[in-house]
């Protein structure tokens, strides 16, 4: 189950043993709301199985941020960290197995992280592979044309495009449906 982060974070068997006993494992169904806008995050979580999205409410418009699939960890960051309100809302798309972990557990699997420079640099290289995903999503709506972003989500992420309903697929690249429908019909037409 957590073998993707065991071969990321090479934690003593021991410790490992430890750190995973303060995970709950969750079977959440499709539409399953994990965190509402607005309220503090209290858990992070592990995706075994299923596609979890971040979205906002934009003026009654529900924009989709980020999609978060098997063997990657998520929350809402500066929610969990600093106990403020969280800009985004967190929702399962698919039928999803869950491992949820709260703050102060989390806090003190930190510590000792902290303690062990190469883990410490390998956590920090994993909590910025998302960072570095918000800004390249951001720059390529300042850069590129919504066909060049759907596009390059096929290329870099063609398992979106296979297991997502094309209505999140828009509101990610921030594009009506019947847009998505277009940009599609020509490039089908185009090759």
């Amino acid at each position: 189950m957590f073998e993707h982060l065991k071969d990321r974070f090479p934690f003593p068997k021991d410790k490992c043993s430890k750190f995973l006993k303060n995970f709950k494992r969750m079977e959440v169904p499709a539409k399953t709301t994990l965190l509402k806008e607005d309220e503090v995050s209290l858990h992070a979580y592990f995706i075994e199985k299923g596609i979890v999205r971040a979205w906002y409410n934009n003026d009654g418009k529900d924009v989709t941020f980020q999609f978060f699939m098997e063997n990657t960890a998520f929350s809402s960051l500066e929610s969990f960290r600093k106990g403020v309100p969280s800009m985004v809302s967190f929702e399962t798309i698919e039928p999803s197995v869950l491992w949820q972990i709260d703050k102060p557990a989390l806090d003190i699997i930190l510590d000792e992280v902290y303690e062990d420079p190469k883990l410490r640099n390998q956590f920090m290289d994993f909590v910025f592979e998302r960072t570095f995903d918000y800004m390249k999503h951001f720059f390529s709506f300042i850069k590129d044309s919504p066909q060049q972003r759907y596009i390059n989500l096929t290329k870099e992420k063609p398992e979106i495009i296979k297991r997502i309903p094309q209505h999140y697929i828009a509101s990610y690249l921030g594009i009506t449906t019947v847009h998505l429908s277009r940009i599609k019909s020509k490039i089908l037409k185009e090759k």
